[in-house]
């Protein structure tokens, strides 16, 4: 009878036994449940910002190719109508030049027609002024290839005209300070 005893655990015992481990796993199982739910989240929530971010970058890279192509775009419509304002300016020069041609078939003056073309001149030397245009005094000048192109060399007068500009062949011109033809020059040796 003894060894029933002994083998024979009191049934209030065995339950409890039983109780004591299943609340040891649930309560793992609850631990490693919260622990894991908040990594997913963190996870989860990682992946959507991932996502957002790249759709921002695309984005982002989509705008900037369209500024390339429109700014390119620009550039060559600037480029071509660069010239706009300057022929607009230049139209009534061209007018004044055609009445000017039409009055010389009629007119026997030539002192009139001389003061017309010199009216048009004028006219067209301001416009090209007020755009920047000036040109450039070479003769007398000491010869600098920055500014001239000596076309010629002739014998100097004087010791003292050695390597300055004799003649002026052809007129230098700068737009805004910076040479946009350079003076056909004798120089003087």
């Amino acid at each position: 009878m003894s060894s029933e005893k002994e083998t024979k655990m009191p049934e209030n015992e065995q339950p409890q036994a039983e109780t004591t481990a299943e609340t040891t796993a649930n309560a793992a199982e609850n631990v490693t449940e919260e622990t894991t739910a908040p990594e997913a989240n963190e996870a989860e929530k990682l992946r959507a910002d991932l996502e957002e971010m790249q759709q921002k970058y695309l984005y982002l890279l989509s705008e900037f190719e369209n500024f390339k192509r429109r700014t390119a775009k620009e550039r060559l419509d600037l480029f071509k109508n660069a010239s706009k304002d300057l022929l607009v300016e230049l139209l009534p020069v061209l007018d004044d030049f055609e009445r000017g041609l039409q009055a010389m078939e009629v007119s026997t003056d030539v002192a009139s027609v001389k003061t017309g073309v010199d009216l048009v001149y004028n006219k067209f030397k301001g416009i090209l002024s007020n755009k920047g245009l000036q040109p450039m005094n070479a003769t007398g000048a000491d010869f600098d290839p920055e500014l001239h192109e000596a076309i010629s060399q002739a014998p100097a007068a004087s010791e003292a005209d050695k390597n300055k500009i004799i003649a002026e062949v052809e007129k230098g011109y700068k737009l805004n300070e910076q040479v946009v033809r350079y003076a056909k020059v004798i120089v003087g040796v």
